[in-house]
């Protein structure tokens, strides 16, 4: 098995939710965006799917998984950990007037309770509708409905809640290695360096109390930890 970043790049988020290159705009918050290739003997699977940025007028995703060798029809599956923007937009490709699905085979999986959130938020800046709308209308989506359980052999998944409603996190295990992704639960290394609760977050306390937890866990199992949003590096090891 093997775990790569697909660093967009370093941005700033302004409160309006828009994203410029960090080297453009010191004001907001810093950030890098990082989705995840896991290569499996048998899949080629994605942790969330970007912000959709594009380079040379091609989507930054899909030019970063050439650089690995993988094209966008090799993408088996793509497992969200929530809905927001920029963990989305990467799945579709906006350049042209009409879209198309930037991995049209892939099967896409959803917490339903979580998109059911998403749809009450109508007007919410952290979501972008239209994209959302477009995946669900035109994407295969696996509607997950449990609370925790397993993908595959070597994936299994939680609701945690924490920075948004039904959030989700996910472990990826084979007989040598633990890989453990938790989204905007833990997105940067500093989170566990500063025990806070977050205003950002739905539920900042239930988020810092699971980091404490998952802290313990990876020490002792030596989790290898993804980091979407931290800025200097992708994989925490323990």
């Amino acid at each position: 098995m093997k775990v790569v970043a697909l660093k967009e790049g370093n941005f700033s988020a302004n409160k309006e939710k828009e994203f410029v290159f960090l080297e453009e705009s010191s004001k907001g918050i810093k950030m890098s965006i990082q989705p995840f290739l896991v290569m499996t003997k048998t899949e080629n699977i994605l942790l969330d799917a970007g912000l959709g940025w594009f380079e040379n007028d091609q989507p930054k995703i899909v030019v970063n998984l050439s650089e690995h060798g993988v094209t966008p029809s090799q993408i088996d599956k793509i497992l969200l950990s929530h809905l927001h923007k920029d963990h989305i937009s990467g799945l579709v490709n906006t350049s042209a007037e009409e879209w198309t699905l930037n991995f049209p085979d892939a099967e896409i999986y959803i917490q339903q309770r979580e998109y059911e959130f998403a749809l009450s938020k109508k007007g919410s800046l952290s979501f972008d509708f239209e994209i959302l709308d477009f995946i669900i209308k035109n994407a295969e989506i696996i509607w997950m409905n449990e609370d925790s359980g397993s993908i595959s052999n070597e994936i299994t998944f939680q609701v945690t809640g924490g920075h948004s409603p039904f959030h989700q996190v996910f472990w990826i295990k084979n007989e040598e290695e633990i890989y453990f992704y938790g989204a905007d639960n833990l997105p940067q290394s500093a989170y566990l360096k500063y025990h806070l609760a977050y205003k950002t977050d739905f539920d900042g306390k239930t988020a810092k109390d699971q980091r404490t937890e998952w802290e313990i866990l990876a020490k002792k199992e030596h989790w290898k930890v993804l980091l979407y949003h931290d800025l200097e590096k992708s994989i925490l090891e323990f």
